[in-house]
Parts: C-alpha cells; structure tokens; sequence
C-alpha cells in the first residue's frame, strides 16, 4: 500500500510542555553512513524508473553498523536529499533525520534482526503481487529460483506495516533470500544494495514469465524438479569472477 505522509512532530509529554522526542533521539551522520544514503536513495529511485513500484509505495533499508537506514515514509523518492538521511537501530528507534520511517519498519527490522543481511528492498511489482494472488508458491519455470534459495514462498496476507506482517515474512523467507508477500508485493534481501536489488529484479522477472507460459491457451508449461534446483544451486556457487 502507498505509504501516507505523516508530517506532525515526534513530541511527548513531560512537566511543562513537551519535549521533541526526534531532536532528543538524532545525532550526527557518519561518513559511511551519508555514503549508504546515498546508495539507498539511488536504489530507491531505480525501483521507480524500473516500474517496480509507483509513487512512494515500496521501501529500502541498508544497515551500517548497528544502525539501518529506512527511506521515510510517504516522500517521492526524488525528492530525497543528503540531509534527509533516516535511521534507526534494530530496536527501532530513530537516531538519525526527523522524517518519519517507512510504515514497514517492522519487515525491515525483522529481517536485519534475523539474516545476515545488509540490505532490504520492497516493492509492488506488478507481476509479482498478481503471482502473490494465485498460488502459495512460484513453480519452478524457471533454474533462476535456486539465486534465491530454492521454490520462492508466498507469505500469507496481513495488514502493511505490522508485526504479523514481519512474523509470516520470516516464515515464507526460511532458507530464502527472497518471498511473495499475499495480494501486496516482494520482499527481498542481500549483503548489498545491489545483490538486493537484483534479486528483486530476477524475482519479478521469474514471476512475469510463469504469467506469460501459463496464458497459453491448451498447453501447460514445464517446470524444473528438485533435483534439476538442487544441481543448479550448486553449479551457482561457483558463478561469476574470482579475486
């Protein structure tokens, strides 16, 4: 769901008055971690040139240290400046920026908690939300799966932005890098923006071609067993240029 923009100040009650609960919470952005922003925001911006996602729907986080850096909600991604970096720590209190955080903090956080990943992209693509509605699980059209860990999972529906939410993604992402969340969108993650991204690009594309096979009228796609995966993952591990 597109995120609302929500612009009151982050305040609370003490005697007196209140207090600003953001001034009291930010402190100065690291080095590294005005890179990373920079980083997130490029990606952010490519998960909208690319049509994976419209408006501020969607969301990136990249971790630096104990501290992940969210895009905030509800702000079309061009918009994004070095000064809005957003942060939080994996408890989920915000240390950098005044923009509010993404709505979907919770998934975020839970995958940052429980992987060893450094980056997390979310998003609506179209092809992929419309596979979410049709089967608990993308069949194996395609050798590309094992890229993700093997059959890619649906997580069952909940509400954007809360905890079941994060638990059913968990599930659905067990020995995965990747999963369909149930009539919303993608979710997946990497030690890098652009193994993260990637991954999501793949995902969308695996998910476009079973549409594609299964509209033929009077014949059924083929699809790889276990077996064939299981040969293919291995084969992957030795993929690409060595140092």
């Amino acid at each position: 769901m597109a995120e609302q923009r929500d612009d009151e100040r982050d305040t609370r009650h003490v005697r007196g008055g209140t207090e600003d609960v953001g001034e009291a919470r930010r402190r100065s952005v690291r080095p590294e971690e005005a890179r990373a922003w920079e980083d997130l925001v490029a990606t952010a911006r490519r998960t909208v040139a690319e049509g994976l996602v419209v408006g501020t729907s969607g969301n990136v986080s990249v971790r630096v240290g104990d501290t992940v850096l969210v895009t905030p909600s509800g702000v079309p991604y061009d918009r994004l400046t070095p000064g809005d970096v957003t942060g939080v720590d994996l408890d989920g209190r915000q240390v950098l920026g005044t923009l509010v955080p993404t709505s979907e903090l919770p998934m975020h956080l839970a995958v940052h908690r429980t992987t060893d990943a450094r980056a997390v992209v979310h998003t609506h693509a179209v092809h992929a939300t419309a596979v979410s509605t049709l089967v608990t699980e993308l069949p194996l059209i395609h050798y590309m799966a094992a890229a993700l860990g093997g059959p890619v999972r649906v997580a069952p529906y909940a509400t954007y932005g809360t905890d079941e939410l994060a638990a059913h993604m968990l599930r659905a992402l067990a020995g995965r890098s990747g999963c369909l969340l149930q009539n919303h969108g993608t979710v997946t993650y990497g030690t890098t923006l652009d193994q993260a991204y990637d991954r999501t690009a793949q995902l969308e594309w695996m998910c476009r071609l079973w549409l594609t096979a299964t509209s033929v009228p009077g014949l059924t796609p083929s699809l790889l067993s276990g077996r064939q995966l299981a040969e293919v993952r291995e084969r992957l591990r030795g993929y690409g240029q060595r140092p």
